[in-house]
C-alpha cells in the first residue's frame, strides 16, 4: 500500500465557539485538531471506530508535546500533517504540524501512541496486519527530513553563576 508523505488531513475551518477571549483559537482546541487528523491515520492503518467493535484493541495516547508558534485567527482555514517517526509492535511515535492553508505553521504536536488490548487495558502488539501497514506508511515517511522541533522538551534556561 502506498502512503503520502506526510499524510495530510482535510482543510478546515475553526468552529467560532473554539475561541477564547484574546479571538484566537483556544489552546484546547489545537488538540482537537492533531486528534482528528490522528483519527484520519488512523483509519488508514485499519484501526478506525470499527477496530474496536471487531477486534477489542485500539490506540492511546501516551504522552503529547504542542508547540504553539503562531496563533491562529477565527478565519483561518488550516490542514494537518502527519508523519510516522518511529515504531515498533507497542508504540507510533506520530509528529503533526498544523499550518495555515496559506503555508504558514501554527503549531506541531509530537505524540506517543500505545496499542491497547481492551480487556486489560494494557498494552499489547498489534496484530500483524496493521503492523504491516503502519511499516509501510512508515516507510513512505523515511525519506522526509526530521523535524527541529521533535524531541524537545519543556525547561527554564539557567545561566552558569559569575
Amino acid at each position: 500500500m502506498l502512503f503520502d508523505a506526510p499524510v495530510i488531513a482535510p482543510a478546515r475551518g475553526l468552529d467560532p465557539a473554539w475561541l477564547d477571549h484574546n479571538g484566537h483559537l483556544n489552546m484546547a482546541y489545537y488538540h482537537v485538531l492533531f486528534d482528528q487528523a490522528a483519527d484520519h491515520v488512523f483509519d488508514l492503518f485499519g484501526c478506525g471506530p470499527g477496530y474496536l467493535a471487531a477486534r477489542n484493541m485500539s490506540f492511546f495516547t501516551a504522552e503529547t508535546h504542542v508547540c504553539y508558534v503562531r496563533e491562529l485567527k477565527p478565519d483561518a482555514m488550516v490542514g494537518v500533517s502527519t508523519r510516522i517517526l518511529d515504531f515498533d509492535s507497542k508504540r507510533i511515535h506520530l509528529f503533526q504540524e498544523l499550518n495555515h492553508v496559506d503555508k504558514w505553521l501554527s503549531a506541531t504536536c509530537e505524540s506517543m501512541m500505545l496499542h491497547i488490548d481492551m480487556s486489560g487495558p494494557r498494552a499489547m502488539a498489534m496484530p500483524d496486519d496493521i503492523l504491516a501497514t503502519v511499516r509501510g506508511m512508515a516507510d513512505s515517511h523515511k525519506r522526509l527530513p526530521h523535524p527541529a522541533q521533535a524531541g524537545r522538551s519543556i525547561g527554564s534556561p539557567r545561566k552558569q553563576a559569575d
